[in-house]
């Protein structure tokens, strides 16, 4: 497979593509006054514990207090589905924990008071202890804690974290109070992986763990200690300003997407990375000949006068994100729906197919659908429940053949998925892992006039709406004068005609109405002010 890195650079905007063989697999955007989140560390204090949902919220300075879980503290598990790391579950693994347990309290530059401060210390030995209980967890209202973003916050809700610290690099991901080296699942060199953890373990600082990244693959010792010094370094001052910083702060800032992407996804698998701005490919080439010199030669700068996104044909791909419907070249179609709980996906066959090759024409347009699905959860970074509808088949063996199909697409995507063979409805459901909000999303914004539902109240039903409310205004009330606000598509409809829908209003109620076009007004209210009073009686009168 054929892999790059394509990246658009404008004043306010940067998009970053990953193409698997000419087609955009993944989709980054990073847009002025939208920071990303994820991989920062806040100094935050305990706002609310609710044991009954086994969490606690934590003020840490954003605008929406962040969602921590009790199964998140003391845990870095979620980490290594983030950057698809696994730790190695060897029996040198535990040993090289139990010999570093003890030697927690004596990090470099550290103390007990730090970690009686953080909390971690306690609470992590806590988890470890309880891997098939519920962990007693000790939070306190008002209780300053360390914690790290691990989702990005999505519709009305925060950003959730964990208290489970790990700093990422190039080559390692360094992990404070956890002696244990784990080595990346995609490393399938046995010799490699015991050699990397044998280099690794020797120059770790007394009480920090390690996972050892993919690209630490054939890398010198010096390479390895020269990205582990500065994470180290990273933490230090960490220490420093959790000792001096008030709650709630924010205590380390990740790197940006751009950065984060390079550091983690180009790889030995990448082909070459093309920037089409200047300034961006000499910092990508300043921290390549720093961590990687020997990839230098894949990073391009693009000259062309035709757009780099339109050379590539990503731009048609983002046209295509914001539509709901995906065209197949079978002459099916599926329809992408996002609700509140869940994102729905419809198959559909397009066309109409004789019945004795019904069956066949349906699995051809099933099997095209999963491979087009599982690029498109990729592509939109959808995450959380999804069902998907497909055609029905009489045959459970081709059930069987699309549930194949999707586990083998599956395995492109770095997110964590879970994935149940099909119901008798031909219904298949599938969890992916949401670490930020999805990319269309981040190219949208809720409709001011329907607020998200895509259905507004009908022209016809506003004016009865407003016609009982003046039958009940009359019957309470003595004033004849009125203003009327509505938004512009209402007043249009309502002023229309040589005898308007007002006018026979003002002549049915006896009543003054002055009709004032408000854009502030969503096409599905109305609000009624008083001249006399000089305020809005709406409310008084529903």
């Amino acid at each position: 497979m054929r892999k790059e890195i394509i990246i658009n650079s404008s004043g306010s905007e940067r998009r970053i593509a990953i193409l698997e063989d000419g087609r955009t697999a993944e989709l980054f955007v990073e847009t002025s006054g939208k920071d990303r989140n994820v991989g920062d560390i806040y100094l935050g204090k305990v706002a609310k514990v609710m044991p009954g949902i086994r969490a606690a919220f934590i003020d840490i300075g954003l605008e929406q207090d962040a969602f921590l879980h009790f199964s998140d503290i003391g845990s870095v598990e979620f980490y290594n589905a983030i950057f698809d790391e696994e730790e190695e579950k060897e029996g040198t693994s535990d040993k090289a924990h139990s010999e570093s347990s003890g030697q927690n309290e004596h990090i470099e530059n550290g103390d007990d008071t730090f970690f009686d401060f953080v909390g971690h210390k306690n609470l992590n030995d806590s988890h470890q202890n309880n891997r098939g209980e519920h962990a007693q967890v000790n939070l306190k209202k008002g209780q300053d804690i360390l914690v790290q973003v691990i989702k990005e916050p999505v519709g009305k809700k925060g950003v959730r974290v964990r208290t489970g610290i790990s700093l990422p690099g190039r080559y390692l991901v360094l992990i404070p109070f956890d002696g244990k080296v784990g080595v990346s699942r995609k490393l399938g060199n046995f010799r490699e992986r015991r050699r990397l953890r044998r280099i690794v373990r020797a120059m770790l600082p007394p009480g920090f763990g390690a996972i050892i990244r993919t690209a630490a693959e054939g890398k010198t010792e010096a390479v390895l200690r020269q990205d582990l010094d500065g994470l180290v370094r990273t933490w230090k001052e960490i220490e420093k300003s959790v000792k001096t910083e008030k709650a709630p702060a924010l205590i380390y800032k990740d790197l940006n997407t751009t950065s984060s992407v390079i550091r983690d996804l180009f790889q030995d698998t990448v082909q070459r990375v093309v920037v089409d701005d200047k300034k961006l490919y000499k910092e990508i080439r300043a921290y390549i000949q720093w961590v990687s010199a020997d990839m230098l030669d894949r990073i391009e700068l693009y000259r062309g006068d035709e757009p780099i996104f339109d050379k590539f044909g990503i731009e048609k791909d983002i046209h295509d994100l914001m539509s709901k419907k995906i065209r197949l070249k079978s002459g099916g179609y599926i329809i992408i729906e996002r609700t509140e709980a869940m994102t729905v996906i419809d198959v559909n066959s397009g066309r109409y197919a004789a019945k004795k090759e019904q069956e066949l024409n349906s699995l051809r347009t099933n099997l095209e659908a999963a491979r087009e699905i599982c690029r498109q959860l990729r592509l939109r970074d959808i995450g959380g429940l999804i069902v998907v509808d497909f055609i029905d088949m009489q045959d459970e063996k081709n059930d069987k053949k699309i549930y194949d199909e999707v586990k083998k697409e599956i395995q492109k995507d770095r997110a964590k998925i879970t994935v149940l063979p099909l119901t008798e409805f031909s219904l298949m459901q599938i969890t992916r892992q949401r670490v930020r909000q999805s990319v269309q999303l981040s190219f949208s914004e809720q409709c001011p006039m329907c607020g998200g539902s895509g259905l507004i109240q009908s022209k016809l039903f506003i004016f009865n709406q407003i016609d009982r409310w003046l039958r009940r205004f009359r019957r309470e009330s003595k004033e004849r004068r009125l203003e009327l606000r509505v938004n512009p598509i209402i007043a249009d409809f309502l002023s229309k005609g040589l005898i308007s829908k007002i006018l026979k209003l003002q002549f049915k109620y006896c009543v003054r109405i002055k009709l004032i076009a408000d854009q502030t007004v969503s096409a599905d209210e109305f609000r009624f002010y008083s001249k006399k009073q000089n305020k809005e009686v709406t409310d008084q009168y529903k």
